[in-house]
Formats: C-alpha cells, sequence, structure tokens
C-alpha cells in the first residue's frame, strides 16, 4: 500500500485516479474509491467552488498500521504457526493548487 501511496503522492488528482484505475497492484482499488472519496469531501467543503478551476491534486498521503488479526495455522508435530493478517489505516488529504498560492 505503501508503494502506490508514494506514486501518487504530489499528482494531480485526474491523473492519480487514472494511475490507481490501472495500477495492476491489489490495493489499488481501495485506494482508488479513498481518492474518490476524498474528492466528495473536498467538494462538500468548498461549495463555490468547481473542480475544473480548483487545479487538485493530492497534497499528503501517508499509510499508517492498523489492526492486526491473529490466527493459527497447523504445523508439524503438533505446533502451531502465528499467522499475521494485517491491515492499515490510509489518510489522504486533497487541496487545491489555486489555494495553495494565496
Amino acid at each position: 500500500m505503501r508503494l502506490l501511496a508514494d506514486l501518487v503522492r504530489g499528482m494531480d488528482v485526474e491523473n492519480a485516479l487514472n494511475t490507481l484505475k490501472f495500477s495492476p497492484k491489489h490495493n489499488s482499488v481501495p485506494m482508488e474509491k479513498l481518492l474518490v472519496s476524498a474528492i466528495a469531501n473536498w467538494r462538500v467543503k468548498n461549495e463555490g467552488v468547481d473542480i475544473a478551476d480548483a487545479n487538485l491534486y493530492v497534497k499528503t498521503i501517508f499509510v499508517d498500521g492498523g489492526r492486526m488479526l491473529k490466527r493459527m495455522r497447523p504445523a508439524p508435530q503438533g505446533r502451531a504457526y502465528r499467522v499475521r493478517k494485517r491491515s492499515n489505516h490510509i489518510t489522504i488529504i486533497v487541496d487545491s493548487r489555486n489555494q495553495a498560492a494565496n
């Protein structure tokens, strides 16, 4: 997930969406949904501004570790191996280049 975050950081929103849409990585689908949600949140927060004029870009994106599900897998001689199913938290901040210059 951090590889995709590094790939999209600083990109324009349209380019970032296209990059995530056509990326072969498994994690690109949830990150694309999250970026669309961040754009919708920006749209609600800045009602009077048109998105075409705003020149949106991905200002900040970072991935933190989330909860971990711990499972056991059978191993030889009656032992058990621990399997850690990891998840993460993603934070995306979308901003307008026009507002950033002001």
